[in-house]
């Protein structure tokens, strides 16, 4: 039990702590920088959209606020089958610039996203979606990085603003998001990006390739396989979209959905797990070693408790409160820092928990885990 225990010691360490600072160090003794340049090849925005009637009207406009030639942009909007009033809503603008396809059935967003694909005019496909509104620079921002040849891939980043009431706030979950950033920066100053940030990414059209029915993470398949065909994925922090914070209940849905989606890529792709993955130790250790971590969690707990000697009866002394500050925390009292405290452990207990689930709800062949 004494390997078992700190074995999964090891492993949270690494996983939380080791790779990150190896990825820090990497950056600092070989950085691989981008040749980006002002340029404004002509681009494709596509957007899937399902039911987003009470969305698309800001999004549009706020599309139109947008800082690119207007010669250069094309907007699609890819209808997946919508019952509410989304087609009217497109019908009403469109034009040369502006086109959109309304599917007569829900055929899934991988479905639909294959189908904007097809429709795109543009060198560089830019994706988004109908509820996160966009930087007016964002464009620009994206596409100077494919003033580099080497570049096949720009991720955005997303910024979460102001929680509504019931949101995991402050420590929580921001936490959660800044650590993400300092680690995709790191992985695109020295090679590419495990995945991009599907609230705003681009692609070169030409290493665009059809996503397989019922894809979860388009976000993570289509950058791997530019990765594969030689290109680098990079992360443009400056290339910004905005969305805000949702309840703790939807989150741990939005979640469970990336985290199912990241068996179903080893599923879809096995390739990833060989040579072929030009990005394999980072996809490795950034994704499957997350989704592993709550089942070491639960050992560490579980050797706590059943070892003996004082440091063991101290570690599960320790995790007992920490998770018990997590459910305090569901509560959200106003204790000053302590409640920061709780709510970092809720958002960790609560990514976590959804990582357990997420390798159940796979083994019983659920997929369609959608969050609008």
């Amino acid at each position: 039990m004494k390997l078992a225990f700190w074995g999964c010691v090891g492993l949270i360490g690494y996983t939380y702590l080791g790779y990150p600072l190896w990825l820090y160090l990497r950056s600092r003794w070989r950085p691989k920088s981008v040749r980006a340049a002002q340029i404004t090849p002509s681009v494709s925005i596509v957007i899937t959209a399902y039911n987003e009637a009470s969305a698309l009207p800001e999004k549009l406009r706020n599309l139109v606020r947008l800082n690119y030639p207007e010669d250069r942009l094309e907007v699609i909007v890819v209808s997946d089958g919508s019952t509410d009033a989304t087609n009217q809503i497109l019908a009403a603008h469109a034009s040369e610039h502006f086109r959109f396809l309304a599917l007569p059935e829900n055929e899934g967003k991988a479905s639909a996203l294959n189908r904007g694909i097809e429709m795109a005019r543009g060198e560089i496909v830019v994706f988004t979606d109908a509820r996160q509104f966009i930087d007016c620079d964002a464009v620009l921002r994206l596409v100077a990085n494919f003033a580099d040849s080497s570049v096949g891939c720009v991720s955005g980043e997303l910024i979460l603003v102001e929680p509504r009431r019931g949101g995991l706030r402050g420590e929580g979950l921001g936490l959660y998001w800044r650590i993400e950033k300092k680690i995709r920066e790191w992985e695109s100053a020295t090679s590419s990006v495990v995945g991009a940030t599907g609230a705003l990414y681009a692609v070169r059209k030409e290493l665009l390739v059809p996503l397989p029915a019922g894809t979860l993470l388009d976000d993570v398949y289509l950058p791997f396989h530019v990765a594969r065909q030689g290109k680098r994925v990079v992360f443009e922090p400056r290339a910004r979209a905005f969305d805000a914070l949702a309840p703790w209940q939807r989150e741990f849905r939005r979640k469970l959905r990336t985290l199912v989606g990241n068996y179903q890529l080893v599923q879809l792709a096995p390739w990833l797990l060989t040579r072929r993955n030009p990005v394999r130790f980072e996809f490795v250790s950034h994704k499957l070693l997350r989704l592993v971590v709550p089942f070491a969690l639960a050992t560490i707990f579980a050797g706590s408790v059943s070892l003996k000697g004082t440091f063991y009866g101290l570690a599960a002394v320790l995790q007992s409160v920490f998770y018990g500050l997590a459910g305090m925390a569901v509560f959200r009292p106003r204790l000053g820092m302590f409640s920061r405290v709780a709510e970092i452990a809720l958002t960790f207990v609560v990514l976590n928990t959804a990582a357990a689930l997420a390798l159940v709800l796979f083994l019983k062949g659920k997929r369609e885990i959608w969050v609008r």
